[in-house]
């Protein structure tokens, strides 16, 4: 398989999945769908390359990895978004705002650009799908064990928060069980860690050291754009105090063992 032919087959396919998925956003009126596509999409496209590809359980073994993260994070996402339909994430919604007058096209673009972060990412695993040393190494079994404790965690810390929520808790109430007693975003930090595993693996393969940039745009997101900020304000909006005690105790990022709260917060009710 010639990597330009894949590189530039699968840009042409993701960029009508988006387009597909923005008719039928536009359609629901609510653009959060983005997200779930976003996930399905770079395991679709990592996983046609390394079937296209062919070679042994080297690239087998990695459609399965990406498989198994695109399905199980893609399924989480669009359950959430179908249980929170009609209403819209919050950094859509502050989209709307800012997009007043132009928000198809403005939309259009927005998930385009989206289709391009995927072939990003998913240049890890073309790299492997075209690599013609089909042999072992140590650097794939340390990124499958580094990727699988990832989503092992993330999938450990969505199950405590959708339990925490099915329990129908006080609109104010923070979240503090398991894995989120040590950090406020358990499931962010192990997507981190999820995506340093992918980057190990293919660096068993020939140029895959290259694609460093996958784990460090997606750590750059959840730390600065996409991820903890916005989340962060939004819960502050909804739950006050209580979150900014929790703030005050709980590492951001990193779990870690909690801190003594801070006087002043702790005497809030």
């Amino acid at each position: 398989m010639n990597a330009w032919t894949a590189l530039w087959m699968g840009s042409g396919m993701m960029a009508v999945v988006f387009a597909l998925a923005w008719a039928l956003a536009r359609k629901w009126d609510n653009y959060s769908l983005v997200d779930a596509v976003w996930a399905f999409g770079i395991g679709l496209t990592g996983c046609l390359w390394l079937v296209a590809g062919g070679g042994g359980a080297k690239h087998w073994i990695a459609g399965g990895l990406l498989g198994l993260w695109s399905l199980r994070l893609g399924w989480h996402l669009q359950r959430r978004i179908r249980r929170a339909h009609p209403e819209e994430d919050a950094r859509y919604a502050k989209l709307r705002e800012v997009w007043t007058g132009r928000l198809a096209s403005a939309f259009f673009w927005f998930f385009q650009a989206q289709a391009i972060s995927v072939i990003l990412l998913a240049l890890p695993f073309l790299l492997i799908a075209v690599d013609p040393d089909s042999a072992w190494s140590a650097w794939e079994t340390t990124g499958l064990v580094v990727a699988l404790t990832g989503i092992s965690g993330e999938s450990l810390a969505d199950s405590q928060m959708s339990r925490f929520k099915a329990g129908k808790p006080d609109s104010k109430a923070v979240c503090r069980d398991g894995l989120w007693r040590y950090s406020r975003h358990p499931n962010y930090f192990f997507e981190a860690v999820i995506w340093v595993g992918f980057y190990l693996y293919a660096c068993g393969s020939e140029w895959g050291w290259a694609t460093v940039h996958a784990p460090a745009a997606i750590i750059y997101l959840l730390l600065r754009v996409t991820g903890i900020p916005p989340t962060e304000a939004a819960a502050v909006r909804r739950k006050g105090d209580a979150y900014r005690r929790y703030q005050e105790t709980t590492s951001a990022f990193i779990p870690w063992p909690p801190k003594e709260p801070n006087d002043t917060l702790a005497k809030q009710p």
